[in-house]
């Protein structure tokens, strides 16, 4: 093993996603670079959203659970991997690892039941706008965020005790940047049948059952929005949807991708290049899609630097 002094025949080892060439620094230092811009992007949006009343509403409060889980999930990844980059360090230890695939799965579930609690939100705002203080109150905003946060927290806990559970007896070498609940399992040198089975069931709640109630939301707000008469009001509807339906395609996307495929079309090689993707580029899409598209908080925005910088 490399750096013999620094780990122990217990410890994973990260091949990461990164040579020391030219080529690889740069990309390191720009995937730093989107590290720092992503944690101030998701901390502007939290601080707008807290600070402006205007912004205290609904749609709002979701919006800044989704850019926590964000600043949260980049910082599970990143930190780790630059670490180890920098000081030419591969390891992992068996806490940190089952640490990182807890925090991944808590996340990355919670956020799909979260955008799935958003889409709901726009379906009341667009078909019942003289209901959404009723049917979105306080309480309901609070209990879905709730439960985005717990149903992930389960999932993440029984999938990182199990994969752990699982003797590895042979390589211990992960072909990956992060320790991901699928790649430690090829590892593993017993039978997973099983596990895999129930990872394909998480994946079936955790993933088509919230992408299912989205697209039931947004198949009735395009029936009601085609139903409108103002064209000011479509293009309201339009505009306040498509920055949701953005990062639910990048998010669910990627996702799927990794894990709802057969098992026989994985590629190692593949499977890191869409990993990096919805664990380091889409945390900072996310506040520029929401931003950039959304008028209330551009406005925030500019209200926050005329009273800072004024």
């Amino acid at each position: 093993m490399e750096n013999g002094n620094e780990t122990t025949e217990m410890d994973f080892i990260l091949l990461g996603l990164f040579n020391h060439t030219r080529t690889h620094l740069f990309v390191f230092t720009m995937v730093l670079m989107i590290f720092i811009t992503s944690l101030m992007g998701n901390v502007l949006m939290i601080a707008l959203i807290y600070a402006d009343p205007r912004l205290h509403t609904p749609m709002y409060f979701l919006l800044s659970q989704l850019s926590l889980m964000d600043m949260m999930l980049i910082s599970t990844i990143i930190p780790k991997m630059a670490a180890n980059y920098m000081v030419n360090a591969r390891s992992i230890s068996p806490t940190g690892c089952g640490a990182q695939i807890f925090l991944f799965l808590t996340l990355g579930g919670g956020e799909c039941f979260l955008l799935a609690a958003m889409s709901y939100d726009r379906y009341v705002a667009i078909c019942h706008p003289l209901r959404h203080p009723i049917l979105m109150n306080q309480r309901l905003c609070l209990l879905m965020t709730a439960g985005s946060w717990l149903l992930g927290g389960v999932d993440g806990l029984l999938q990182a005790v199990v994969t752990l559970s699982f003797p590895y007896c042979h390589s211990r070498v992960i072909n990956h940047f992060f320790c991901e609940a699928p790649s430690l399992v090829r590892l593993a040198c017993a039978d997973t049948t099983i596990f895999e089975l129930f990872m394909y069931f998480c994946c079936i709640l955790m993933l088509l059952i919230p992408l299912s109630l989205i697209l039931t939301s947004y198949g009735l707000i395009l029936a009601a929005v085609l139903h409108m008469r103002s064209t000011e009001a479509r293009k309201k509807a339009f505009t306040t949807c498509s920055s949701h339906l953005a990062v639910v395609g990048l998010y669910y996307g990627t996702i799927i991708f990794i894990y709802m495929r057969p098992k026989s079309y994985h590629s190692v090689n593949h499977d890191k290049v869409v990993s990096a993707f919805y664990t380091i580029l889409t945390p900072v899409l996310n506040p520029l899609i929401y931003s950039v598209r959304n008028k209330e908080v551009k406005g925030a925005l500019r209200k926050w630097l005329e009273k800072h910088f004024r």
